[in-house]
């Protein structure tokens, strides 16, 4: 492996290495006919193996395609590619086939036999794995016309699922490192600072705060040594964004961490990530090594006079972590707790040296803004949110998965036109947006645009991205209580307001849920929940009561419903609901005794049943086995 030593020499390897990658032709990458007729493999077959598809027979998959080839005679005119995450892991097991840019879903290896005799081997499409739309039941062959990435713009996310990450010189076949020789032999630090704050690049971490500032504030800071931190502790429950990066694309992240290095004068980068992610950690040592060996991080990159070194340092999984000065003390070796304010991370960081810290999603936006310019990246979402963002889309909707989208899409086309809609036909009651962090958006509020601003507007916020759609039969009491029991249970404990104010509204909601609560509880906890947004020490403490503060403002009803009727109109808090068999309706099948837990239905066959209300733990599996409605929930 061959080093870099200049700004040319990198050019000519991206030129090499880009003829293998051009059959993968998609709007991203041109390819003309001539290109085509290269002499090299005539088909690329990529493979998602990213954490989920690879516990659907991620790599039993490849060893097949391996074999099938070789049975076949066309090991040598097919290339097998693993890659990151494709975003649809609704469908996985997924398969791409290059240059068609056909797309198969939910993959087994039994069906690979076929797709290598059928379509390698005879260019016949497999139309049983072709992903069907669920609204014009017709096949989509191509992943462009799936509706899922209609609406999607991919900048963070660029390479994941396009290329091998454990393949250096494919990322370089992708302008990968360009920007980073731009940086060092053609810009200032302050003219690389100029661009970003021009693209007005925000943390897509959650806090929104201009990157190109920060970066220029840890610029001006005093001190003998700087650092530069990648926080990829996302700890939102159902998140998943920064290890899609960090596992599918992770020569991204290392090029923006020394770009940034390069800026404010670093010569050193650590990248925080949660030790639960095995798979993306194994990923980026590896990246940094190759990177390392070819000269494109450590001493003297790319033969210049700037030196950058990147390590990799674990958490232990606490919430809390996320927050920046907690970061810092635990990548210390200290307690992860946050650290008072001032000063700021950017004039006493890491070690108290001055020190620029961005999230994954940040970081990865960077190189194309070097490389295609910040006035291309506002063309991208709003004047005062430029650019796209990363959400987990997950919860009561057809089509789950990581999605990227740019800033000013309306919920409601992410609900309805990438994610399919609401599962099994059911009504839409609200979104939640920023994980525990965050807040509800009623149904009929759908259409605002997501950005940093419109959603702060209304009480909720962007966060690291996570988005969780619910329907008809979700409780929002009950939502709420269960993002208060993981604050109360994530809650670092060093100051009073957090410590003690969200273990009292946790201990309220229960009440309220258990069917025991007061309208005086309504008032205690809009109380409470005031004292800690103002007081808490840091943003996680005073965002803490923010699930609970929008379903008061926008379900208030439901809150209403549970203190003074003692009914949960969902029917999702056990304490306060009951089941009960329609007589009329009941046609004595036994279903539903057959499938009770603790077998408190009776009743003879071809007549009706009864529940007996004392024994029932009401668990719903008499509801949802009954095919004649005949069990009702009270």
């Amino acid at each position: 492996m061959s080093r870099v030593t200049s700004q040319t020499q990198l050019r000519d390897l991206r030129e090499q290495y880009a003829a293998e990658m051009l059959l993968r032709d998609t709007p991203e990458i041109p390819v003309t006919s001539t290109q085509k007729q290269s002499g090299l493999a005539k088909k690329h077959v990529l493979l998602c193996t990213d954490t989920g598809c690879e516990a659907a027979e991620g790599t039993k998959i490849y060893d097949t395609f391996i074999s099938e080839l070789k049975a076949n005679g066309i090991e040598n005119e097919v290339n097998v590619i693993k890659t990151g995450c494709f975003g649809f892991c609704k469908q996985g097991t997924c398969v791409k086939v290059f240059p068609e840019d056909v797309s198969y879903v939910t993959v087994t290896s039994n069906d690979v036999p076929e797709i290598v005799t059928s379509h390698l081997k005879n260019d016949e499409h497999v139309e049983r794995l072709l992903f069907k739309d669920p609204i014009t039941n017709e096949l989509v062959h191509l992943q462009h016309d799936i509706p899922f990435y209609k609406g999607q713009v991919r900048i963070a996310l660029r390479n994941c699922g396009l290329i091998a990450p454990t393949s250096i010189d494919e990322y370089i076949a992708q302008d990968g490192y360009e920007a980073l020789s731009r940086a060092i032999f053609e810009m200032t630090p302050q003219e690389i600072i100029d661009k970003v704050k021009a693209a007005n690049l925000r943390g897509r971490g959650g806090g929104g705060f201009p990157a190109g500032d920060k970066w220029e504030t840890t610029a001006r800071a005093v001190g003998d040594k700087k650092y530069v931190i990648c926080n990829g502790d996302e700890g939102d429950p159902g998140a998943f964004m920064d290890r899609a990066i960090l596992y599918g694309d992770p020569h991204s992240v290392l090029e923006a961490m020394a770009i940034c290095g390069r800026s404010i004068g670093a010569d050193e980068g650590v990248i925080y990530t949660r030790a639960e992610y095995p798979k993306a950690v194994k990923m980026l040592e590896s990246a940094i090594k190759q990177a390392e060996e070819r000269g494109l991080l450590g001493d003297n990159i790319m033969g210049s006079d700037f030196s950058f070194k990147i390590s990799v340092t674990l958490g232990a999984g606490a919430f809390v972590c996320g927050e920046s000065t907690a970061l810092l003390n635990s990548a210390q070796g200290q307690r992860g707790e946050p650290r008072n304010k001032p000063p700021r991370t950017a004039d006493k960081g890491l070690w108290y040296k001055p020190t620029s810290l961005n999230n994954v999603e940040t970081f990865a936006c960077v190189p194309p803004i070097l490389i295609k310019g910040a006035e291309w990246f506002k063309t991208i979402g709003t004047e005062n949110s430029p650019g796209t963002k990363i959400f987990a889309l997950a919860g009561k909707i057809n089509t789950v998965g990581l999605i990227e989208v740019p800033m000013g899409i309306t919920i409601r086309e992410i609900v309805e036109n990438i994610g399919g809609g609401v599962k099994d036909g059911k009504k839409l009651k609200a979104v939640q947006t920023g994980g525990p962090s965050g807040g509800c958006i009623a149904a009929d509020g759908i259409d605002i645009e997501v950005d940093f601003d419109s959603l702060d507007a209304i009480g909720s916020m962007m966060g690291s991205g996570g988005m969780i759609v619910l329907d008809e039969d979700d409780c929002m009491v009950n939502v709420a209580k269960f993002y208060m029991d993981f604050i109360v249970e994530e809650s670092c404990g060093k100051c009073t307001p957090c410590r003690v104010g969200t273990k009292r509204m946790l201990e309220i909601l229960e009440r309220i849920t258990d069917g025991h609560g007061t309208e005086e509880d309504l008032t205690e906890l809009e109380n409470l929940s005031e004292v800690i947004q103002n007081t808490s020490l840091c943003g996680l403490g005073q965002s803490a009561p923010n699930p609970v503060v929008s379903t008061l403002k926008y379900f208030r009803d439901e809150y209403i419903a549970h203190v003074r009727d003692k009914k949960c109109p969902a029917g999702a808090c056990t304490n306060m609901t009951s089941f009960r068999i329609i007589a009329d309706k009941c046609i004595g099948c036994t279903v539903c005794a057959k499938v009770c837990p603790v077998s408190c239905i009776s009743g003879e066959l071809k007549s009706p049943h009864v529940i007996d209300q004392d024994k029932c733990v009401k668990c719903g599996a008499c509801v949802d086995k009954c095919k004649f409605a005949a069990i009702v929930r009270e």
